[in-house]
């Protein structure tokens, strides 16, 4: 397949993944509003903090999910069909060892840290166990889900994978109005629901891959050297998930035990706009990585680079479009969005987004740390950055810092962590440095920087009111669509896109 091709698969598997992400973003983000409503501050703040529990442990299943995917690329980028369906049955495998353990840690030490440390109100200790035990459940179902989820995307089925999404969010959208019905403990209903909802999309997954994909269909089978294989691997990758969920969950238990589950709150309407807005740069990457993974298996590092080049730039403009916006007027959208906003939820909104936006140039770095295989440095080295971030928090918490401190501190170290990804990847695939900062650093700080000068000047000059704030929504994106136009993207670019509009024209017409 040409390189023209598969520029177009990736177009197609992102618009696929846009459709889903609008939809998805919509649907969860009023989800919020009902449940936030529906449970109330103290109880939504509880839920978000015993869940961050059993998330704490994600990073066995993330490490594994991103080993499964790069694996099954590598193999489809080789063709090797036969290969492929033993590193499926192998992961499935492993899959089940991971969820054993899973389940003794949980019901363990996790039980025991649930019940004697974080700060729950007596009188919600029994219904935070509840969604504990179904939070535990659920994770489980997740774990084994992997397998066929990475098959899905490895084949770069996304059309698929974005329908099996909407099922999943119409299905809570559903258990969400169900709760301002419901006379018993809400909060225990809604974890018992989310479970089964994780149950059913398991099931499409399942059905789906045996049904159309040969390599997907297991059969118990064991190979020692395959499995160290995979474990060697995604023993590496362990380490950089076990960052990150420190880095989310970690923090957010610190929270809780510092200022209770009212933070926790607002940390998590915080984090579910930025979860929605990253969405976009999400899905856009997942259509990308395994053409990053396929080209560097058949050798071809020239397509990779452009790949990246474009995947970070891109990434960034996508998130920046509906960030931008965001950032100006918080105020008014979480005001507009939720009837109760919990305090410190504005500040930790803004600092959220400005840092997911940093991350976002990294998303293309990491898929090609992966793509290598050879992950022990770049692991051991981002992975150490993030951790830092836990042990950081703390020291600025017991120091009498705010809340918000703990995001400074996460933005700082996203940039560190990208300049040292950067480092790293320049050796694993002959990545030229000097022209990423060039051609992607450069164009999007130009592009931050000028765009914001329209919508800044129309806050210092008008009244805040609702014709002001529809202004700034409006002329912020108007603003940043003009920049990236002009400063940041190329004139072949820029030509190509020009014709992909008048293309369009003439089709309407």
């Amino acid at each position: 397949m040409s390189n023209v091709e598969n520029n177009k698969r990736i177009a197609k598997n992102t618009i696929f993944l846009f459709f889903r992400m609008f939809f998805t973003m919509g649907v969860s983000l009023y989800t919020t509003r009902i449940i936030l409503n529906a449970l109330g501050v103290e109880d939504f703040g509880l839920y978000n903090v015993v869940g961050g529990v059993v998330s704490m442990l994600s990073f066995l299943s993330a490490s594994m999910s991103v080993a499964t995917q790069r694996f099954f690329s590598f193999e489809l980028g080789k063709k090797n069909f036969i290969q492929l369906n033993k590193i499926f049955c192998m992961s499935v495998n492993i899959h089940a060892i991971i969820a054993l353990f899973v389940l003794l840690i949980a019901e363990s030490i996790g039980l025991w840290f649930l019940n004697n440390k974080l700060m729950i109100p007596i009188d919600r200790i029994e219904a935070a166990n509840w969604v504990y035990q179904f939070s535990v459940a659920s994770f489980i179902v997740t774990i084994m889900c992997v397998p066929y989820n990475a098959t899905i995307i490895s084949n770069e089925r996304m059309k698929i994978y974005a329908y099996i999404s909407i099922i999943d969010v119409v299905i809570k959208l559903i258990i969400v109005f169900s709760l301002l019905w419901i006379g018993y403990d809400k909060l225990k209903i809604y974890a018992v629901f989310t479970f089964f909802v994780t149950v059913i999309t398991f099931m499409i997954y399942k059905v789906y891959c045996r049904r159309n994909f040969t390599s997907s269909r297991f059969v118990f089978f064991w190979d020692k050297k395959l499995f160290i294989t995979l474990l060697n691997y995604s023993g590496w990758n362990l380490f950089g998930s076990a960052a990150g969920v420190t880095m989310g969950q970690g923090v957010n238990i610190l929270l809780n035990i510092f200022f209770g589950p009212t933070v926790n709150a607002a940390r998590g309407v915080a984090y579910q706009v930025k979860g929605a807005v990253n969405m976009l740069v999400t899905n856009f990457q997942v259509a990308m990585n395994p053409q990053i993974v396929k080209s560097f298996a058949s050798n071809d590092l020239k397509y990779m680079h452009q790949i990246i080049f474009q995947g970070s730039k891109f990434s960034f403009f996508l998130l920046y479009i509906f960030s931008l916006p965001i950032l100006f007027e918080t105020e008014f959208i979480l005001n507009f969005w939720l009837n109760n906003v919990p305090e410190h939820t504005i500040i930790f909104t803004r600092l959220a987004l400005i840092n997911v936006l940093i991350d976002s140039l990294s998303g293309p770095l990491m898929s090609a740390a992966q793509a290598s295989g050879n992950i022990k440095k770049y692991q051991a080295v981002v992975g150490g950055l993030l951790l830092l971030i836990l042990p950081l928090s703390y020291v600025f918490l017991n120091a009498g810092f705010e809340p918000e401190i703990t995001l400074f501190i996460s933005i700082s170290m996203s940039i560190i962590a990208m300049l040292a990804r950067l480092h790293i990847i320049s050796s694993l695939v002959s990545f030229p440095i000097r022209s990423f900062m060039e051609k992607v650093i450069l164009r999007v700080i130009l592009v931050a920087i000028i765009s914001i000068f329209l919508p800044l000047i129309l806050i210092q000059t008008m009244e805040y009111d609702l014709t002001r704030t529809i202004s700034v929504l409006l002329f912020s994106v108007i603003s940043v669509l003009l920049s990236i136009y002009w400063l940041g993207i190329t004139n072949k670019e820029r030509i190509l896109f020009s014709g992909k509009i008048k293309n369009l024209v003439i089709k309407i017409k």
